[in-house]
């Protein structure tokens, strides 16, 4: 029920991944009329593989967290997350309110042990591919602690499924030198070079991010949500300039015809929806938040995620990673911080 479009987008999204997906069952988690009315128009009333969990109200966007967690247990996410929590489904994938996600995730989850609050994580195009970035939203204000565990998550996240066998990490700043960066930034540089399983590399600033120099990028959320939404914003820029371009005499649209395929592969790598889907780290379940904007096919992007995610058991094999990473954090005789959680 939640985004910018509601069930005109999430019901057609969720028809179109069962099309791809031959074993995907969805529980469509709302007011049972609205969906209905919905699957009525599509032809699908009747659909073998789609379950309707009625919920009487809606997380609004402008909602505070706790607010909801504590007023909304009656709303379509929190029904969604208990279905996780119950082992009815396997993920939750919602484009509603970011924070409310964050809060009821945490509170009817509950948190993988050592981690203190889930954060967002999306791969972002790079010049030698991909890279990951965290915390996209979930958590304006940070401490360095938290910035820490974050890149604990990530680093593991990156090694149990990309196969990176020592993920390179770096922290998002204003420059790339030392005395750069607020308080907050230069506590976390220390607290994640004195960890011996990070392969931690210093600063990047904002454009280094898109380099590829560091596999995964550490922000708070504040910083990485708008990183990530000027990107996004960018890249819209750059594909609408470029069709312009192309379009303005005949001799450039004959142009534009012969360059078809290489401007069809640059949208494809900078096109925000194709990486639409962020993961909440840190969770004892899986939860993919979808941008409240997306489209039919941006959404559907987000269920294919959560799909992928099942089937590779994300939760259980960071979980995994987790536990040895911490032990050896822990143990005396390395350089970790002795408080670590």
């Amino acid at each position: 029920m939640g985004g910018d479009f509601g069930p005109r987008v999430t019901v057609p999204a969720a028809l179109d991944a069962l099309e791809r997906h031959p074993s995907l069952t969805i529980l469509l988690v709302g007011h049972q009329d609205q969906i209905a009315s919905v699957l009525k128009r599509l032809g699908h009333s009747e659909h073998p593989r789609i379950e309707l969990l009625h919920a009487e109200t809606v997380v609004a966007m402008d909602e505070r967290p706790t607010f909801a967690l504590r007023r909304r247990k009656d709303s379509s996410m929190y029904i969604a997350l208990q279905a996780v929590a119950a082992g009815q489904a396997q993920a939750c994938v919602s484009a509603g309110n970011t924070g409310a996600l964050m809060v009821m995730g945490r509170g009817i989850l509950q948190m993988l042990p050592g981690i203190d609050r889930p954060a967002i994580t999306s791969a972002i195009p790079t010049m030698r591919g991909y890279s990951h970035m965290l915390d996209l939203g979930a958590n304006v204000d940070c401490s360095a602690e938290h910035l820490l565990q974050f890149a604990i998550m990530g680093s593991v996240m990156l090694k149990a499924v990309a196969h990176i066998e020592s993920p390179t990490v770096a922290l998002l700043n204003i420059g790339a030198e030392e005395i750069k960066g607020n308080e907050q930034v230069k506590l976390a540089s220390r607290l994640l070079a004195e960890q011996p399983d990070l392969n931690y590399i210093g600063f990047v600033e904002g454009d280094g991010v898109f380099s590829g120099k560091a596999d995964l990028v550490v922000c708070d959320g504040f910083v990485g949500n708008i990183a990530l939404k000027s990107s996004e914003g960018l890249a819209r820029l750059i594909s609408r300039k470029v069709r312009k371009s192309f379009s303005r005499n005949v001799y450039r649209r004959l142009l534009a015809l012969l360059a078809r395929p290489v401007i069809h592969e640059l949208q494809q790598q900078l096109d925000p929806g194709k990486q639409n889907g962020a993961s909440l780290l840190g969770l004892q379940g899986i939860v993919i938040k979808s941008h409240g904007g997306a489209n039919r096919n941006c959404f559907a992007h987000a269920i294919d995620q959560a799909v992928s995610e099942v089937e590779m058991n994300i939760p259980g094999r960071i979980s995994e990673h987790l536990e040895h990473y911490l032990i050896n954090s822990s143990d005396p005789a390395s350089a970790g911080r002795s408080n670590y959680p």
